[in-house]
C-alpha cells in the first residue's frame, strides 16, 4: 500500500525538474546576454530562476556547461520556429517572404539573442566549437533554403546561382544589425527605430531586398 502511494510522486518530480531547468536556461539567457560570459554570475542566474544553486550545478554542471546549454537552446529555439513555418506548403516567393519576416521578428522579439551571439563572437566562438550537434542543427535550414530557391528557379521566379548559406547570412544580417544597433542608430539618425511604423517599414524592406536579389538574373 505504501509502495503504491509513493508511485505518483515520480512524474511530479520530473515535471518540476523540467520546469526548473527551463527557468535556469531563461535566466542564463538574460545574465549571459547582459553581462557576457566573463561577467555573468551563477548566483545571479540561480536567483533569477528562483532555483537553488546546488540544483543548477546538478542539472548543468559548471558555468561553462550552463553557457553551452544556453547557447544550444537559443539555436534550437530559432530552428524550431523555422520548422514550424512549414514553408514547403507555400509557393517559393511566399515561402521566402515568410522566412525573412520570421527571422526579423525573432530577433526583434528576443533582443537577448543578438546580444548572446555578440558575446559568443567576442569569445571567438570557442564554446560553439565544442557543441557536437551544431552543424547538424543548421543543415536542415540550408536544405530548406536550397529547396525554396530551386522551386523558384524552376518556376522562373528566382535566379538559380544562389549560395543558400550566403543567402541566409544576408537574411539574418538584415534583422540582426537593425535590432542589435537600434539604440545607436536611433540617436544617429534622430528617429525612433523601435516605433511600429519604422519596424514595419524595415521588415518590408528586408523582404523586398531579398526578393529583388533572388529575382535579378545573373550577369
Amino acid at each position: 500500500m505504501d509502495q503504491l502511494a509513493d508511485q505518483p510522486a515520480a512524474p511530479k518530480r520530473a515535471r518540476n525538474s523540467e520546469r526548473t531547468k527551463a527557468a535556469i536556461l531563461v535566466a542564463g539567457r538574460a545574465e549571459f546576454a547582459e553581462r557576457g560570459f566573463e561577467g555573468a554570475r551563477v548566483d545571479a542566474i540561480a536567483a533569477l530562476a528562483g532555483a537553488n544553486k546546488r540544483l543548477l550545478y546538478h542539472y548543468f554542471g559548471n558555468k561553462e556547461d550552463l553557457y553551452r546549454a544556453v547557447l544550444l537552446d537559443a539555436y534550437q529555439e530559432i530552428r524550431r520556429g523555422e520548422r514550424a513555418l512549414s514553408l514547403d506548403q507555400y509557393g517559393p516567393v511566399e515561402a521566402m517572404d515568410r522566412l525573412v519576416r520570421f527571422t526579423f521578428r525573432h530577433f526583434l522579439a528576443n533582443p537577448w539573442f543578438p546580444r548572446l551571439l555578440g558575446t559568443e563572437n567576442i569569445e571567438n566562438a570557442r564554446f560553439l566549437k565544442t557543441l557536437p550537434d551544431i552543424q547538424a542543427l543548421h543543415s536542415p535550414l540550408v536544405g530548406q533554403i536550397t529547396t525554396i530557391v530551386e522551386r523558384g528557379a524552376d518556376a522562373g521566379s528566382f535566379r538559380r546561382d544562389v549560395d543558400p548559406v550566403q543567402l541566409y547570412i544576408s537574411i539574418a544580417a538584415l534583422g540582426f544589425f537593425y535590432v542589435s544597433n537600434m539604440a545607436t542608430l536611433s540617436v544617429i539618425f534622430a528617429r525612433d527605430l523601435s516605433g511600429v511604423a519604422m519596424l514595419q517599414e524595415r521588415e518590408a524592406q528586408a523582404v523586398q531586398m531579398v526578393l529583388d536579389y533572388l529575382r535579378t538574373k545573373p550577369s
